[in-house]
């Protein structure tokens, strides 16, 4: 039975900036406790006695914090006093002895993880373990190999790291199962040749690299899930584990308020933000990563060679399209180029109502309980309210509520004859069913109607968010030459100049990719009208909007698929524009397998 824990605690913490510059780096607090609580409670849950903790920065300080407060574990402290001039080989030669006298489980301090891990370290029959998780893009350290009986055949250094073969690495952990045999026959033997050839700033984990030579050293990896446990080195990443260790209650708030960056969560399946599962085709992703050094190294085109390439792209005059750095950007700056009130069919994406201001922003509100209008009913609500502008998103969002290009032609000339500037979202028109889809984009047609503005995102359509691209048209040259002014020269990266360089090349793809979204959208929303207390709206876009008819709620079903399935939707229970006595909820259409899941995980919930 291991009785003993070390734990290396000496290093500065110097990339988490304000956070360690009134305490050490374990005494960091996640939710209000800290690092080094969290590891000593979970050790105190499985019977360790005796627990080593090697201090250096701020030593004397982290010993007054830890005073009296685990009375149930003698803790004895090693001091490093060079830890502003050595790394944590030479922390852990410090304890050798420690390590030496029995079973003992080694640990880094700037670590969170669920207490769970140590008890089942500690049944593990193996004597010997290092835990690890399967490698993902976001984690640095040391990565291993594994053979079929998951003993540890090698460590990949940074010189040779492949990544054509990540899927084959495992980083660790930074907690250890070692049996004193094992500290005594190998382990130290080889830490002190290690130290004496390459000194004291090297990292111990490099000593597993020569272990992995030996056929008999028994050194096995222990592999556990990578939402399971954090290593926290900056501000970003205490941020992750904030979210990962959050209450039940408090990580849908945390996740909802990060806005993206979901690559750090690769277990989570992400329902909320609006993305084309089916496009980029890997032909175009391998074109891309070709050109990978050569973008990364150039500056971009300016704002003309933009213009012209989106021109190309989408059927324009050069000087009646602007490229933004996402739509987003574009909707931002618009609105103040436009006087005036500005009607807007509410409910709707929130960056409209923000840019245009509460107190120009007039909403429409649809009478009718499936939030559908129709032609009539905007150009009544334009007369009515004398506006200056209205908006369009079609479909819209987030109710997929749809009109054809026959009223939406007759609403450009309606708003026309009325003076009004008429801005057309077409972000997800793509996703229409194939003999409804239609766009405005034309030269021609821009040039006859000058009250007309087209808004599209191509973030969204063409799955590329990353790259932050969208377009604004328009016919009124004046106005489309503020925009672009006002902009920055270098609003776009290069990455998004090669993609509308060499999209054009892909069109059939794009068709293809669009029309397996309808596809995929009516067989979802046939299985979730399946589901009770689900009633699912009409949708000519690549997501759904739901009603819930139970008594969990929206935010409690979205709380409970996030927490205990890892499905993050989009909860609309706040939003302006839907009545309070009901609930909604938005689910992407992502492709059939990651829809499935969450068809399982409701039926599970709501049967």
């Amino acid at each position: 039975m291991v009785q003993q824990a070390l734990i290396l605690a000496a290093g500065m913490g110097k990339r988490l900036g304000k956070y360690t510059q009134n305490g050490t780096k374990c005494m960091v607090r996640v939710h209000e406790r800290s690092l080094i609580e969290r590891a000593l409670e979970a050790l105190e849950a499985v019977g360790i006695q005796q627990v080593v903790i090697v201090i250096g920065y701020r030593g004397e300080q982290l010993k007054a914090f830890l005073k009296d407060k685990f009375p149930k574990i003698s803790i004895i402290y090693v001091e490093n006093p060079i830890y502003d001039k050595t790394n944590n080989i030479y922390s852990l030669y410090l304890a050798k002895e420690y390590l030496a006298s029995q079973d003992t489980l080694l640990l880094e301090s700037d670590l969170i993880f669920e207490k769970e891990i140590i008890q089942e370290l500690i049944d593990s029959p193996f004597p010997n373990l290092a835990v690890i998780s399967h490698f993902e893009p976001w984690m640095d350290g040391t990565v291993t190999m594994l053979d079929h009986e998951d003993n540890i055949v090698s460590v990949v250094d940074k010189a040779h790291f492949d990544w054509d073969k990540t899927s084959y690495y495992f980083k660790t952990v930074n907690i250890y199962k070692f049996s004193k045999d094992f500290s005594r026959k190998y382990y130290l033997p080889f830490l002190d040749a290690y130290l004496k050839a390459f000194g004291d700033n090297e990292y111990y984990e490099q000593v597993l690299k020569v272990l992995a030579f030996l056929e008999d050293s028994g050194l096995k990896g222990f592999k556990v899930a990578e939402n399971r446990w954090y290593e926290i080195d900056d501000p970003q990443d205490l941020a992750v584990a904030e979210t990962i260790f959050s209450d039940y209650d408090k990580k849908l708030e945390l996740m909802q308020s990060r806005y993206g960056g979901y690559w750090r969560f690769p277990s989570m399946l992400d329902f909320c933000y609006l993305v084309n599962p089916y496009f980029p085709p890997q032909r175009m992703i391998d074109e891309i990563q070709s050109s990978f050094k050569e973008l990364m190294g150039q500056y971009p085109s300016g704002a003309k060679v933009q213009s012209g390439l989106a021109a190309k792209v989408f059927g324009t005059a050069e000087d009646q399209i602007v490229v933004g750095n996402g739509a987003a950007e574009l909707i931002a700056h618009l609105f103040g180029f436009i006087s005036g009130t500005v009607g807007l069919p509410t409910p709707s994406f929130n960056e409209y109502a923000e840019r245009i201001g509460k107190d120009r922003c007039v909403a429409f509100m649809p009478e009718k309980h499936d939030f559908s209008y129709t032609l009539e009913e905007l150009i009544v609500f334009c007369k009515k309210r004398q506006l200056s502008s209205l908006v369009l998103i079609n479909p819209d969002n987030p109710t997929g509520h749809f009109l054809s290009k026959n009223a939406v032609e007759m609403l450009v000339e309606e708003t026309h004859k009325l003076g009004i500037t008429l801005i057309v979202d077409e972000s997800f028109v793509d996703f229409s069913e194939q003999d409804k889809r239609f766009t405005l984009l034309s030269e021609r047609y821009l040039e006859q109607h000058p009250n007309l503005m087209v808004i599209k995102s191509i973030s969204k359509s063409y799955g590329v968010p990353g790259f932050r691209l969208g377009i604004l048209a328009t016919g009124n040259i004046d106005l489309a030459a503020q925009v672009r002014k006002h902009l920055p020269i270098w609003n776009i990266n290069s990455f998004g100049e090669f993609f509308l360089q060499i999209v054009d090349k892909y069109k059939k793809d794009y068709t293809a990719a669009c029309n397996a979204i309808v596809a995929e959208r009516q067989r979802f929303t046939e299985a979730l009208g399946k589901i009770p207390g689900l009633k699912v709206f009409p949708s000519q876009a690549n997501y759904l909007l739901v009603e819930l008819q139970h008594p969990i709620g929206s935010k409690g079903l979205t709380e409970k698929l996030l927490n205990e399935h890892k499905l993050f939707v989009k909860d609309l229970s706040s939003k302006a524009g839907f009545p309070k006595d009901k609930q909604y909820l938005r689910f992407a259409v992502r492709n059939e397998e990651d829809n499935n899941k969450l068809i399982t995980a409701l039926k599970g919930m709501l049967l």
